[in-house]
């Protein structure tokens, strides 16, 4: 899979080791930045991995903060764009079963390394059940084509 990634500094040294195992597990990682712990504003490196999902140049994305709230907020103001803030195995099986989640957010301070890459694991492994749930998808998509 080809896969994008991206990190405000609170999530830099997450992203780094996510980063690795993505790419210990055969996928095309592209990294967005940040490249440092030096602090950076989190709009603007979730709208360059955002974008880059909405133009279909990766197939998903992974966005890493500190806590898991800011990401999440921006990457869902990009039309087309559905992250979702995974806290756990069940969180981020549901991301994409449900949601069909095309952005995942984690966060850096908030898991322990293992944790992550289970639910990275559970998000990818997971394929979407399509059903009620595409019901609800195509709803919240047309409130983007009414609204934004």
């Amino acid at each position: 899979m080809k896969l994008v990634i991206g990190a405000d500094h609170a999530g830099f040294e997450a992203k780094e080791k996510i980063k690795k195992f993505l790419q210990g597990l055969g996928h095309e990682v592209m990294d967005f930045g940040c490249y440092s712990t030096e602090p950076v504003d989190f709009p603007d490196i979730a709208l360059l991995v955002s974008e880059a999902v909405r133009k279909k140049e990766f197939d998903r994305a992974v966005l890493v903060d500190g806590f898991n709230g800011a990401m999440p907020l921006a990457a869902n103001k990009v039309h087309g764009i559905r992250a979702v803030a995974a806290y756990d195995i069940i969180s981020a099986r549901f991301a994409s079963a449900h949601e069909d989640c095309n952005v995942l957010c984690l966060g850096g301070k908030t898991h322990g390394e293992l944790a992550l890459q289970e639910m990275l694991k559970a998000w990818l492994n997971t394929p979407f059940e399509g059903g009620k749930y595409q019901k609800r998808l195509d709803k919240i998509m047309a409130i983007e084509q009414r609204c934004c």
